[in-house]
């Protein structure tokens, strides 16, 4: 036995300001439990005492608790939704100047591919994309912007021709043009404030991992933060139950509008 998971939650608040009460425990506890049983450290005690004096550890363990699986156009018919029916919408609502912010985007394959996506409509010049993360770890890689080619699977070809350099047979650079186009900042969708009049937001496959009263904060807050008509896209595994006593309409799947 490892000890009191309730006293490690109280630890990891304190020392990282994460809240695993907002996440669904049985998931969490096993990504943490195998971390801590990878490294054969003997307590929840004494793992929480190595976090606190070792850096590499602490960026390992917040890099294993955020869910970090991307990849660009993941589940391509919904990218081709967007382009078809949502993007033209959007854009005759609110002209060119959207407001797009990609929450808890990873290591930035779902910003890029909505800069990539939106030139198609509009120059690059006139593209901006908000992107965040709680997890520091990520943003940097997304700030390199290499990847490797499984990343790009769902990537339309023309994309990967005009906007990414080859490094070798397995990884890609992506276009300084298009990280031009997206701010990275940090952020935790469960304390910190959320930008105001967003015309778009994505935030998709990870509320699946949070327990049911945070998404009701989260997509609270999405609300808040999307002006009236504006949409917000998410993930395949994650359409809103009652999304009317939450103040969105479902637009097609996956997409839903602010009342």
């Amino acid at each position: 036995m490892l000890g009191s998971y309730e006293t490690f939650k109280e630890s990891i608040l304190e020392l990282t300001n994460i809240d695993l009460n907002s996440y669904k425990e049985r998931q969490m506890k096993r990504r943490i439990d195998s971390l801590i049983t990878k490294h054969g450290i003997s307590s929840y005690t004494n793992y929480v005492e190595i976090l606190r004096t070792k850096i590499e550890f602490y960026n390992e363990f917040i890099n294993h608790i955020t869910i970090n699986v991307s990849e660009f156009y993941r589940n391509p018919e919904q990218w081709k939704v967007l382009e078809s029916e949502i993007i033209p919408f959007l854009l005759d609502i609110f002209g060119n100047k959207l407001k797009i912010w990609s929450a808890a985007c990873s290591t930035g394959d779902e910003p890029y591919s909505l800069v990539m996506l939106l030139s198609k409509f509009m120059p690059l010049s006139d593209i901006k994309v908000l992107a965040t993360d709680i997890d520091k770890l990520v943003l940097e890689k997304a700030r390199i912007g290499i990847y490797h080619q499984k990343s790009l699977k769902g990537l339309p070809l023309e994309y990967i021709n005009k906007y990414f350099v080859q490094l070798d047979d397995k990884t890609y650079k992506i276009s300084d043009d298009i990280k031009a186009c997206v701010e990275l900042k940090q952020h935790d969708l469960l304390k910190d404030p959320y930008p105001a009049d967003c015309s778009l937001i994505v935030c998709r496959n990870v509320l699946i991992y949070f327990t049911d009263e945070a998404k009701t904060r989260i997509y609270n807050g999405f609300r808040q933060a999307l002006m009236k008509n504006g949409v917000l896209f998410v993930g395949s595994t994650e359409q809103m139950l009652h999304a009317n006593k939450l103040g969105f309409v479902s637009l097609k799947s996956f997409f839903y509008i602010k009342q």
